[in-house]
């Protein structure tokens, strides 16, 4: 086996490839003064089975760009197979139409992905457990629960604490991480959202979190407002502090502002997404998924 790293996530992959006990092979990723971007393939690669780490967060449609030539080149060096390490899924979100005349997006990824060559595709906590359906090819399904519940389990009381999904859609989240840590309880955050922006118009809480420390759990934190807004809820509810667990650290604009200065005590996070110096902030601790990834590339 061989594992090739893309620009978007090197130390990731890295740490990947330590668990696999090899080393990064040689990728030339060359940037031409428009942006556009030459691979070359710096080793041998004819009839070996290839490893790609790409995660495709900002600039999403760049490091997707990126991944796809990277794809090709390998394929056309002879690679028996290219097995994707893809730990944030770009345009998941984007999973079926809201209003008529819009795309899917999501879909024209899956098909760009398989028409590219990927053999595999292993993705972290995907925002909905429907996306596999999509592929042709299999998709490896991972997830950060298991990570954040060990966390969980050396940072608190379990007694003293109430889960908490932010939205709706992570109800089937809550329930896993709930029954790694024994079936404690849960509380969920009901949202009324405008399709058309997708601002939040109101919210509510379904469940009880009074004299509890509330600990929120989701796939990602993209601009900050909705664990932020959820914490100010908890906290009118009874709930003694707030944390916040995420898969996903997108960090979109002032998010890393936001979720410093909110009333959340601590964010902590996967390295699915390489998060640059100045989006790191005093609140926030970072996990990583090496040792998971690495153990489902040598099971598969």
């Amino acid at each position: 086996m061989k594992i090739f790293s893309g620009s978007s996530n090197k130390e990731l992959a890295l740490k990947i490839a330590k668990q696999l006990d090899i080393t990064l092979s040689p990728l030339e990723i060359f940037v031409f003064p428009d942006g556009e971007k030459r691979i070359r393939v710096g080793e041998r690669v004819l009839g070996q089975d290839c490893v790609l780490v790409q995660s495709t967060g900002m600039p999403v449609d760049s490091n997707y760009m990126e991944l796809f030539l990277i794809v090709d080149a390998l394929k056309r060096s002879g690679a028996k197979s290219v097995k994707l390490v893809m730990p944030y899924f770009g345009y998941q979100r984007q999973d079926h139409i809201f209003r008529d005349g819009e795309d899917v997006s999501l879909e024209v990824i899956a098909k760009t992905l398989e028409s590219v060559g990927i053999t595999d595709l292993f993705s972290f906590d995907l925002h909905t457990p429907k996306i596999p359906e999509l592929f042709k090819i299999p998709v490896i399904h991972l997830s950060a629960l298991l990570l954040f519940s060990e966390n969980i389990k050396k940072e608190f009381d379990l007694k003293k604490i109430v889960l908490v999904t932010p939205d709706m859609g992570g109800i089937g989240r809550i329930k896993k991480i709930s029954e790694l840590l024994g079936n404690i309880p849960f509380a969920t955050i009901v949202k009324d959202r405008d399709l058309a922006s997708g601002d939040i118009k109101d919210s509510g809480l379904d469940g009880q979190v009074d004299g509890k420390i509330c600990v929120m759990v989701d796939d990602m934190i993209s601009t900050g407002n909705t664990m932020a807004d959820a914490a100010d809820l908890l906290l009118e509810n009874g709930g003694q502090k707030v944390f916040a667990y995420a898969t996903h650290a997108v960090l979109a604009g002032e998010a890393s502002n936001i979720l410093q200065n909110c009333k959340i005590g601590k964010v902590i996070v996967s390295d699915s997404l390489e998060i640059p110096k100045e989006k790191e902030f005093e609140k926030l601790e970072i996990l990583s998924i090496a040792e998971i990834a690495a153990k489902a590339l040598k099971n598969f």
